[in-house]
Formats: C-alpha cells, sequence, structure tokens
C-alpha cells in the first residue's frame, strides 16, 4: 500500500519503484520505527487527539508486529516502499482503520529521522563498549611490559629509547581521545525530532515532551526545517569512526611490520593470521591487513556523506536517503575491526628480548649524550654538534657508541669521562625520562594509574 497515492494516477514505472525503494536496507530500523510509532500512538491517545482506545490498540498491535519480526514468524515485504510503509501497511491489515490514524501528526520526514538518530545512539554506545574493551587490553599489556626496553622511532628511524608499556599507552590515548568524540557526538545526537512534521511541524495539539520522555532523549529539536533535514550527527559518527580508523590502521601498520623478520618484534597468534596457497613457510597478518584496507571503506563512507548533504537547500530532500548505507557500513565495518582487533591484540606476544637488542643499536642514545655534555656545561648546539661527530665517528667504526673507548670519546671532545658510558645507557636513557608523560618508570606508572581511573569513569558511563 502506497501511502502518498491519492495525488497520482498512473502507475509508477517498475525500474523507478525499485531504484525509489530502500527496503532493502531500511529494514533493519524496524525497532526504532516501531518503538517510535508507540510513542507517538500513545501522545496521540492522550492527547485526545485519537481516541485511547484506538492508541492502546495500535500500541500493542506494534509491539506483537515487532515481536513477530523477531522471531521470525514475520517477515518484512520487500516489495514494500520503506520500513516505515512495511510496518503501517502491517498495522491496518492487523487492526483496520485505527491503524491508519497513526500517522496523525507526524511525517515520514521526522519519522525517519527520529529513526536515524535512535539508530546512531544505539551504535555509539555499542562502540563505546567496543572502545574500552580494547583500552582494557592495552592497558594491561603496558602493565606487563612497563619495564621493557624498544625503540622509538620517528622517520622509521631509530630515534631515543622508550618502554613498549609507553608505546602501548601511546594507543590508549588514542582512543580515549576516540572514546570522548563519541560521547560528544551522542550529546549531539541525544535531540528528538518528532513532531517537526514533513518540515513546518504540525496544527495538532501534540506533546514532544511526552514523546521524548518515552524514548529516552535528553531534548527536543528546537527548528523542524533544521530537524528534518540535519544529518550533522551521521556525518559526526561517521567521521568518529573514521579517526578510529585511522588509529586502528596506524597501529596495524605497526603491527605488520614489528611481525616480519626484519624486526621480529611481535608474533600474532595463529588464530589471526593466515597462510599462503604456495608457500607453506609464510604467516601471513591478513587481520591487521584486512583492517587497514578497511580503513578506507569508512573514508568512503564519510566522504560519500559529505558529498550527498553538501548542496542540499532547506528542508528535507530525497538524496538524503543515501544516509542509511554509509551509516550501516560504516558503524559494522568499524565494530567488527574493533572487534577482531583487540582478539588480536591480546593473542600476540611480544619479542622483548628483541626490542631491547634493536634499542641498543642505531644511535638511539645520542640526544643523551648531548644532554650529558650539556650538563657539563655546554651551551646545547655546541654539544649537538659534537655528538654528530661522534656518530659518525662510530658509524665510520662499524660500532656502538657505549663500545667506544674513553680515548675514542676524548679525541671528539675532553669534556668526556666516564661517567658518560653510564649516561648513555638504555636504562638510563629511558630512567631519566620521569617527567609527566615521559617513558621513565615513575611517569609511566602515574600514566597507568590515569588510565584506570578513566576506564573506571567509563564503566560506571556504560552502566
Amino acid at each position: 500500500m502506497r501511502l502518498w497515492g491519492g495525488r497520482f494516477s498512473g502507475e509508477t514505472d517498475g525500474q523507478a519503484d525499485s531504484f525509489h525503494s530502500s527496503v532493502s536496507f531500511d529494514q533493519r530500523l524496524y525497532k526504532q520505527d516501531i518503538r517510535g510509532s508507540i510513542a507517538h500512538a500513545l501522545m496521540l491517545g492522550r492527547q485526545g487527539i485519537i481516541a485511547p482506545a484506538e492508541a492502546e490498540a495500535i500500541a500493542q498491535a506494534l509491539k506483537a508486529i515487532m515481536a513477530d519480526i523477531d522471531s521470525g514468524a514475520l517477515a518484512v515485504d520487500r516489495t514494500s516502499e520503506d520500513i516505515h510503509s512495511f510496518v503501517e501497511s502491517e498495522l491496518i491489515s492487523r487492526i483496520g482503520d485505527a491503524g491508519g490514524r497513526l500517522h496523525t501528526g507526524r511525517s515520514r520526514n521526522d519519522q525517519v529521522a527520529l529513526d536515524m538518530r535512535m539508530y546512531v545512539k544505539e551504535e555509539i554506545d555499542a562502540t563505546r563498549t567496543l572502545l574500552v574493551n580494547l583500552m582494557e587490553v592495552l592497558l594491561a599489556a603496558a602493565k606487563k611490559h612497563a619495564g621493557d626496553i624498544m625503540p622509538g622511532f620517528t622517520h622509521m628511524q631509530k630515534a631515543q629509547p622508550v618502554t613498549l608499556g609507553h608505546h602501548l599507552l601511546a594507543y590508549f590515548q588514542m582512543f580515549q581521545r576516540d572514546y570522548k568524540r563519541l560521547c560528544g557526538c551522542y550529546e549531539r545526537t541525544d535531540e528528538m525530532p518528532l513532531g517537526s512534521g514533513a518540515l513546518a511541524s504540525t496544527t495538532y495539539p501534540i506533546d514532544r515532551e511526552f514523546v521524548r520522555e518515552k524514548l529516552g532523549f535528553k531534548n527536543i529539536t528546537l527548528n523542524s526545517l533544521d530537524a528534518v533535514s540535519d544529518r550533522d550527527f551521521c556525518i559526526e559518527f561517521i567521521s568518529c569512526l573514521s579517526i578510529i580508523m585511522m588509529h586502528l590502521s596506524r597501529f596495524c601498520e605497526e603491527i605488520i611490520l614489528w611481525s616480519t623478520d626484519s624486526f621480529g618484534f611481535a608474533e600474532i597468534s595463529d588464530a589471526f593470521a593466515t597462510g599462503s596457497s604456495i608457500m607453506p613457510q609464510k604467516k601471513n597478518p591478513d587481520m591487521a591487513e584486512l583492517i587497514r584496507g578497511k580503513t578506507g571503506r569508512v573514508y568512503g563512507s564519510l566522504m560519500g556523506l559529505l558529498t550527498m548533504m553538501k548542496g542540499l537547500p532547506l528542508a528535507y530532500n530525497k538524496d538524503m536517503q543515501e544516509d542509511k548505507e554509509a551509516v550501516f557500513d560504516a558503524a559494522d565495518t568499524a565494530k567488527s575491526c574493533l572487534a577482531v582487533f583487540c582478539g588480536m591484540l591480546e593473542s600476540m606476544s611480544f619479542n622483548t628480548e628483541n626490542m631491547y637488542q634493536s634499542a641498543l643499536e642505531g644511535y638511539a642514545n645520542a640526544t643523551d649524550a648531548a644532554d650529558w655534555l650539556v650538563k657539563k656545561g655546554l651551551a646545547f648546539r655546541e654539544a649537538h654538534e659534537i655528538t654528530g661527530r661522534l656518530v659518525l665517528y662510530a658509524l665510520e667504526k662499524k660500532t656502538a657508541l657505549n663500545e667506544l673507548t674513553l680515548g675514542e670519546f676524548k679525541k671528539i671532545s675532553d669534556v668526556f669521562d666516564r661517567a658518560i658510558y653510564e649516561a648513555i645507557s638504555v636504562e638510563a636513557c629511558v630512567g631519566a625520562r620521569n617527567v609527566p608523560g615521559g617513558p621513565a618508570r615513575g611517569a609511566l606508572l602515574k600514566a597507568i594509574e590515569s588510565a584506570e581511573m578513566f576506564l573506571i569513569n567509563a564503566a560506571k558511563k556504560q552502566d
């Protein structure tokens, strides 16, 4: 049954009908649609806009429809125009004319805006839960490896020694920001648009606050034109997911590198790796590579939605039907990536001995040699130049700084004495950086404590 056929005398072209239909993908909104319709019906009865008995009959029938779809007893008709049309048609077939009164005081424009806001709120909650799970795994690994030294990199070259715990907590910070971004997105999504009508609200004496409270929204929207045409919350949600995916992709890139023979820093569990169909020796980090690849897919959803919205005048336009597949796919992709990544990280083993040996190479202690000279009274630029010559000398000798003799040190500068050896040990390099946010054990333990408090508070909010 078409909800808009009275104006038309001819039939819609079959190909246009199929092109126009959205039920193939928006049927996943049936729960949100029915919940919103129940709240709307009860409000109509409470306000005397329809008979209270009819409102109750509508609500009960809608609950039965949801139960039947849940159980599989009722299949969504794929020939329907959309999920909203299907639910209303099924309602009318069950209770007759009373079902036709459900649409009083609302439009599909504010109805779909409501459904999408309810859906995005639920997806934000699900994504936040997955982020918390991942942060818990990261924090446990950071605690375990708080004292395990590894090289830190800039420009993919060894730069300064850090610890694996410090490195892992860097990603904790990223995902913590992602969590906070989602909280802000939830707040801006938590506005109830029903009652905005097609674009100019309604002449019926509706009670929007009643519906807001029934559906668990914090606020109501305050402009009917904006309410039906706003998809900022969808764009913001996919933007949040895109940043999450970017962080996952960065971490995956490191895991891929770390699991190579060249690095030998980590080994992915057999449960999260695959082999080669032709090379029996291969163990491929396919899950990490897939997450890295799927990042572009989520970016594509964001760019598609931004491009779709950029030229639309107020208020609703049919282009906006394209919001759903973008949101659905981005949410599904990000959630699956978070779940798989969490399992992969939790089951991964780290070769901390290889990490330590790697930190001894590549002159990652050169900055500490320069800092030692500064503490001896030299200006940093002079100390930097002397240390640069020291590294060049060691490179020509193909030896590490700590393997040079004191005489070789003094050949570069008379300022050097035996204390330099302790200053440039990787343990001292890490331990001396005991400033807030640094890799030294004291600073790292404070960062771990802060991360623990964040997770405790996040768990309270989720409850």
